[in-house]
């Protein structure tokens, strides 16, 4: 099985070189400058400067983390018989008489506009390890939906 998960750890990457990048280079170049400008109490570029650097390094090691987990992820261990991550479900909404298409993926992936919700997502989490014929009831923000899974294609046979 590829790697599914290939271009999230990338655009995750990326945004880690680029944040290292400001936080070593870019921001103790601004500091700097702002330190020459003298009394640092009152000196706003100082201030916008260190508050930067704090999100910076927050952000970095929120993304690494993020890194690890994804690391972690065996995509083996996912359900061949029930929805898991990846897994394609179309469920018929059955207070309005519709079918939707869903694909469970990770909250990086996540595209509303084009049924791609993340695991972490209140419907996202009602179709985890689902069958088909389960009947499932989701309150959002929206308010209550109820659904009933018609077509369930997990990962292992989407390749």
């Amino acid at each position: 099985m590829s790697d599914p998960l290939r271009k999230i750890k990338t655009r995750l990457q990326e945004e880690i070189d680029q944040l290292e990048h400001e936080l070593n280079i870019d921001l103790p170049k601004e500091i700097a400058k702002a330190r020459a400008h003298g009394d640092l109490s009152e000196n706003a570029e100082y201030k916008y400067a260190k508050e930067r650097q704090g999100y910076v390094n927050a952000r970095i090691g929120q993304l690494k983390k993020r890194m690890g987990d994804l690391g972690m992820l065996n995509l083996s261990n996912i359900p061949t018989d029930r929805s898991g991550y990846g897994s394609r479900i179309v469920v018929l909404d059955t207070q309005r008489d519709v079918k939707i298409e869903y694909k469970l993926v990770t909250t990086e992936e996540s595209d509303v506009e084009k049924g791609l919700i993340s695991t972490t997502s209140p419907i996202g989490k009602a179709l985890l390890n689902r069958r088909v014929g389960d009947e499932v009831e989701v309150v959002t923000p929206a308010g209550k939906k109820d659904f009933e899974i018609v077509r369930l294609v997990t990962i292992h046979e989407d390749e």
